[in-house]
């Protein structure tokens, strides 16, 4: 069983034409999970609905908690890429299981969104991984403890 943990972000945006913004909505992870033909063997819990700019410690701690608590040794979290690797850092203290990050550049909502991607690429790397923290993001995967976005390319690197 692999547990499933909601945060927010860009995956999870949604246009307001009335204000011209994006602002975080209901997930649409169910979704993204059945178009990857993804139809059992996880839980799936929301734990935050924010932009990750706007986390702060007690969100992280949160996150660390939920995580820290569940019964899976195998954990992916949707989030925000702005401050992905601040998170992933708070949970790096955890060693006995396998945590995946992921989320997208595009909201799932648009067309052209790499969240489909991301989440059965992330799938997959939670299956596979060894115990560790990782963020899995277009098709690369990173530990955590050496990793950032580069905001200029919209991507993340090793650092």
């Amino acid at each position: 069983m692999i547990q499933i943990f909601t945060t927010g972000g860009t995956i999870d945006k949604v246009y307001f034409d009335a204000n011209s913004q994006f602002e975080v909505g209901h997930s649409l992870l169910p979704e993204l999970l059945s178009e990857s033909n993804i139809h059992e063997g996880y839980r799936l819990n929301e734990l935050l609905r924010k932009d990750s700019l706007e986390m702060d410690d007690a969100d992280r701690q949160q996150v660390l908690e939920a995580v820290q608590s569940c019964d899976c040794d195998r954990v992916v979290i949707t989030h925000g890429t702005d401050t992905m690797a601040d998170t992933a850092a708070v949970l790096s203290s955890l060693k006995d299981k396998t945590i995946v990050l992921t989320g997208a550049m595009q909201p799932a909502r648009m067309r052209r969104t790499d969240a489909v991607f991301n989440i059965g690429f992330a799938w997959a790397a939670v299956q596979l991984l060894p115990a560790g923290v990782y963020i899995a993001m277009n098709g690369e995967v990173f530990e955590a403890s050496s990793v950032r976005k580069n905001l200029q390319a919209q991507r993340f690197e090793r650092t």
